[in-house]
């Protein structure tokens, strides 16, 4: 990209408040979990990283989309070690509050950032082992369920398919990396990466579930060191807790990959 594009290069910063946030930032790295009403899963979440003691790698950074169910209760969050609780007050949905907890970061100059979403699919505990990829260089850490090592339990064989078939191949064609899982939230990404001007993550277009797919085209294709690593994600039996509504939620999905894999996300004039 040349000087021209980075000058005219204007950061849009979703509206959000700071509800509490421990002073000082401890941590070189961050975990970032974005959640909106998930009740006791994001209690469970927390009790398995505070079981594991993440709180002495990471920095815990929640970002609210809008919790009306009582979940993020001040004191039991700080209870459980949590460093930050971001209230996202701009419209959008998913990308929007990760644009919100990355401005964050970026202001308290992390090293690095883990997302992982707050519903407890994932299990967190391979952060430290992305915390040590990001130390040794990597940009781009992403959890697998389907590589070696990885463990994929009741994932709706629609979903399955879908990622398999269909969302990995189209951005493993786009970016010229071979991925396995792109649809995962659980993800490290270097601030290097991030914040590069030529990625431009701070940018309007990523309001719903735009950035997941742009960060895994435009990571690989601008030359970043991208990585999958083996995760377990466990679906429960029984009804899928999910914010995606199936026909409409996964065709806007299929859109937006799409729209990544043919580069409509790609900042203006590269």
């Amino acid at each position: 990209m040349n000087s021209t594009v980075n000058q005219d290069y204007n950061k849009y910063i979703p509206s959000y408040d700071v509800l509490f946030s421990i002073p000082n930032k401890h941590r070189d790295y961050c975990l970032v979990i974005p959640v909106i009403n998930e009740g006791d899963r994001i209690h469970t979440l927390l009790e398995k990283v505070s079981e594991l003691k993440l709180h002495n790698v990471v920095d815990i950074i929640i970002v609210d989309g809008g919790t009306t169910d009582g979940s993020l209760e001040e004191n039991y969050l700080k209870s459980k070690h949590v460093h930050t609780l971001l209230l996202k007050t701009a419209k959008g949905k998913l990308s929007t509050q990760l644009l919100c907890a990355y401005n964050y970061a970026e202001k308290l100059d992390y090293k690095g950032i883990v997302t992982i979403d707050g519903n407890n699919k994932d299990d967190p505990a391979p952060i430290p082992d992305f915390i040590k990829k990001l130390e040794e260089g990597y940009d781009f850490i992403q959890a697998s369920r389907f590589i070696s090592g990885g463990t994929a339990v009741n994932t709706p064989v629609s979903r399955d398919l879908a990622i398999r078939f269909i969302h990995a191949p189209v951005l493993s064609i786009a970016s010229g990396f071979h991925w396995t899982d792109t649809t995962q939230g659980f993800r490290a990404y270097s601030a290097k990466f991030l914040f590069d001007e030529k990625v431009a993550i701070f940018r309007e277009v990523f309001s719903c579930y735009e950035l997941l797919a742009y960060l895994s085209y435009i990571g690989p294709k601008l030359g970043f060191k991208c990585i999958e690593m083996p995760s377990k994600r466990i679906y429960p039996k029984g009804r899928v807790p999910t914010k995606i509504s199936s026909l409409k939620g996964n065709m806007e999905l299929l859109k937006v990959l799409f729209k990544a894999a043919l580069g409509k996300y790609n900042l203006e004039k590269e």
